[in-house]
């Protein structure tokens, strides 16, 4: 940290303050995702965020970097949004008759989060107890499994399982003690199991293997989107239905509406794909959330999201995001 910027910056210079904070700003911008689940309240948190700090920049003592009081001051916006209750987004109506869900849903705030905003991110080398890599922990199973635990929980979780930072570190993010922050993680870590994030690695040892494994994952990720495509395009509900698990599930935030298992889906696709008939559906193949995804039209219009969540050669999931584009 320059000692001559930081006091420039406290002086009311403002070009000297963007360049204390603006390297951070991506990466806040996921955090604040991933404790809030939509980026559309993300990005007005980091704005908020941004305004916190340059308010409060004159009382910065300078004992942590300045990422770290960042992501102080991000939390704390983020838990304080929180109690005030989150912003539900309307119920949307279906122009067709919708077969009877499997479920409602609970997190239907949920959004998508372009993998192009995954760019560029600084890189700095998470502690040795971090458990998930940043592609992990930006997974829709992963953000899912954040927005359905105690806010404190899921921001203990972030800062020590996702970042890394040491529990004196977390402790004093959140003004308390560490022997809560060990109590409160344990619970985080009991509600969201390994087997919650399909992805997730629960063992350094094992990172290099795989991340050499990688580009075979790609390769398959990008042939069962491939098929996906040309079956959904052409209203083939067999075919896409034949890609998945027998224990998959099909999701359309912010509809609560969740279908599980191959029978339950097919309905719900015949009854789609029979309204979409003959209107120009289109497909246009981009990234997610670290998985694969589509920008979908309708009639030439936005029609919103498609993430797929894909294990091996077969979808467990399908979540088409309503009223969102990239």
């Amino acid at each position: 940290m320059d000692q001559g910027t930081l006091d420039r910056a406290r002086s009311g210079d403002a070009d000297a303050f963007r360049t204390l904070t603006a390297p951070h700003e991506r990466e806040l911008l996921l955090h604040c995702y991933r404790m809030l689940g939509s980026l559309t309240d993300a990005e007005d948190l980091l704005q908020d965020t941004m305004l916190a700090a340059w308010r409060g920049l004159p009382a910065f003592e300078g004992r942590s970097s300045v990422r770290t009081w960042l992501y102080r001051i991000a939390t704390n916006r983020c838990l304080n949004a929180l109690r005030a209750g989150r912003r539900i987004p309307p119920e949307p109506v279906a122009p067709f008759a919708v077969p009877p869900p499997t479920r409602r849903g609970e997190v239907t705030w949920l959004q998508p989060y372009a993998d192009s905003l995954l760019e560029g991110l600084p890189e700095h080398t998470p502690g040795p107890d971090a458990r998930y890599e940043t592609q992990e922990a930006v997974q829709l199973a992963f953000i899912t499994a954040l927005q359905r635990m105690p806010p404190r929980q899921a921001a203990t979780l972030i800062l020590r399982d996702v970042l890394g930072y040491p529990l004196r570190d977390v402790a004093a993010m959140l003004d308390t003690t560490e022997t809560a922050v060990k109590g409160t993680l344990q619970r985080a870590r009991a509600a969201a199991p390994a087997a919650s994030f399909p992805a997730s690695r629960r063992s350094q040892p094992d990172r290099p293997a795989n991340r050499a494994g990688r580009p075979e994952l790609r390769r398959a990720e990008d042939e069962v989107s491939r098929r996906f495509a040309k079956a959904f395009t052409a209203g083939d509900v067999d075919g896409v239905v034949a890609l998945l698990t027998d224990d998959a599930w099909l999701r359309m935030p912010p509809a609560p509406h969740e279908y599980h298992g191959r029978d339950a889906i097919t309905a719900f696709l015949r009854a789609s794909m029979s309204h979409a008939a003959g209107r120009g559906l289109t497909l246009h193949p981009t990234r997610a959330n670290a998985q694969p995804a589509f920008t979908a039209s309708l009639s030439g219009e936005p029609a919103g999201i498609i993430v797929l969540t894909v294990a091996g050669d077969r979808m467990t999931a399908i979540t088409r995001f309503h009223g969102v584009r990239f």
